[in-house]
């Protein structure tokens, strides 16, 4: 039995530990585990697999968690017959980079949902510029290029946007 487990808290508190720790006395395994930091807060995204009575058991130490700790925790169990079935394509990395702009990261994910491109993961931040006062807007997208796109076509389609948006990109595959 699978669980996930959302958690977002004051940085300095300390309940990843804390969290990592019931998980391990609950006699669950991690099956994914991010986590990141966002100004003074922390959030984190857990997979964890168990027998249902651990699983049990690690839903009621979550939730006294936080209580504690006074951190924000959301619980999901995936039913059973959610099978992940993982789609054919090839992996790839686009990273952009562009100055500060409004709907940027709507605009790229529209275009490669209207192109038929899974997206696994996406990164993005905003920070200032090395050697002058703008904020740079970067982006990290994971992606899955079905097979019955054409690669060539696509990068030169996605080219022809970042020109128009004035965006700096790399699309590449993902080697292993």
């Amino acid at each position: 039995m699978q669980l996930a487990i959302t958690v977002l808290g004051n940085k300095t508190d300390g309940f990843i530990a804390e969290l990592l720790s019931a998980i391990s006395d609950c006699h669950c395994s991690i099956l994914e585990f991010c986590t990141s930091s966002l100004t003074e807060i922390t959030s984190a995204y857990i997979l964890v697999d168990g027998n249902w009575n651990h699983v049990a058991k690690l839903e009621g130490l979550v939730e006294s968690l936080g209580a504690r700790f006074q951190i924000q925790v959301s619980l999901l169990r995936p039913p059973k017959s959610a099978v992940a079935t993982l789609p054919e394509g090839v992996p790839y990395t686009l990273e952009t980079i562009s100055m500060e702009k409004k709907d940027l990261l709507f605009d790229v994910m529209s275009f490669l949902l209207d192109r038929g491109i899974v997206i696994d993961e996406i990164e993005a931040s905003l920070h200032p510029a090395a050697l002058f006062s703008h904020k740079i807007f970067s982006t990290r997208f994971t992606l899955l290029v079905p097979p019955d796109v054409r690669i060539l076509s696509l990068r030169e389609e996605f080219l022809d946007f970042c020109d128009n948006s004035n965006i700096d990109a790399i699309l590449e595959p993902i080697k292993r």
